[in-house]
């Protein structure tokens, strides 16, 4: 089992294995512990910045738990997808009346590139700008990372792109977060402001 475990620290980043031995040393066996103070010692890893990693690691376990502590309420998770979708169908909507207007023939391909290009548009620009969307300014919350963060903008396209996933709309009802949360590693969570 040692071995194991020597194998496995191995293959760990010098900051895994501090973050191992200084935040983390409760979550582990102590053959493990023993193991990665081993790999320190092999790799000549300086000590003097186990403090600084250990309490950027506490930060962040503390901003984790304060988001699971803060998230949005079933309800208001329902009253947002309802706001939203009335919100970017008339996007749609307006999209596609103005194209219509502009150009009188309009191929299929062109009508379902606009229709499925202006629901995500609105997603991706309101969460992007202001971390919300429009029910979201109606229920006083907001869409963060998982240690609190204003998502990046990769965050917010998978988030948008997850909710094409068939089922995605109602899949919150049945975990704490829905398809396009968990796979964008966001959360929505009461906005305190």
């Amino acid at each position: 089992m040692k071995n194991e475990f020597k194998k496995v620290m191995s293959e760990h980043s010098d900051e895994q294995i501090i973050k191992i031995i200084t935040a983390e040393r409760d979550k582990y066996n102590p053959k493990a512990i023993e193991a990665a103070e081993h790999e320190i010692e092999k790799r000549n890893i300086d000590t003097s910045s186990f403090d600084e990693i250990r309490d950027r690691a506490v930060r962040i376990e503390q901003n984790k738990q304060e988001v699971d502590d803060n998230l949005a309420i079933t309800s208001a998770r329902i009253i947002n997808y309802i706001i939203d979708s009335v919100a970017s169908f008339g996007l749609v909507f307006l999209v596609l009346t103005l194209i219509q207007f502009i150009l009188e023939d309009v191929s299929p391909i062109i009508f379902l590139v606009l229709i499925l290009g202006s629901f995500a548009a609105y997603f991706i620009i309101l969460e992007l700008l202001f971390q919300k969307t429009l029910g979201k300014f109606i229920t006083k919350t907001k869409v963060v990372t998982l240690d609190g963060q204003k998502p990046n903008q990769r965050d917010i396209v998978i988030r948008t792109g997850c909710r094409f996933i068939p089922f995605d709309q109602v899949s919150f009802l049945f975990m704490k977060n829905g398809f396009h949360d968990l796979l964008s590693k966001t959360k929505v969570v009461k906005d305190e402001r």
